[in-house]
């Protein structure tokens, strides 16, 4: 079978053209794989559920009867150990768990030292 001399580097052209556009596509252009994207959904699931329960755990923190000497010691403690306070008092607990959400406890003892 003959060939017409042009489809060599027609195709050389179009190979070269196929993995420039990846390049680009990928580096610049926003692509991600699936196992990126799954990741970042499950990111992002993680965080918006930290963000909807942080008023509940203020709101908890305001309700517990203990709450002054929490929050004297949540005060009292520096950055690294405001968590461990927070997840300590049970406020950073969702209904339905049976442990700390330790991005809730970090996030509500920002809140917290913020009051």
């Amino acid at each position: 079978m003959n060939m017409p001399e042009w489809i060599k580097p027609a195709l050389g052209g179009a190979a070269a053209g196929a993995v420039a556009l990846a390049v680009v596509g990928f580096a610049w252009g926003g692509w991600v794989t699936q196992g990126t994207a799954q990741t970042m959904v499950s990111q992002a699931a993680a965080e918006g559920r930290v963000s909807a329960l942080v008023p509940h755990c203020v709101e908890r923190a305001s309700t517990d009867p203990e709450a002054s000497v929490v929050l004297a010691e949540l005060k009292a403690a520096s950055n690294f150990n405001r968590r461990g306070v927070v997840e300590k008092a049970g406020w950073a607990t969702p209904l339905g768990e049976e442990r700390p959400n330790r991005a809730l406890a970090t996030a509500c003892s920002t809140a917290l030292a913020d009051l």
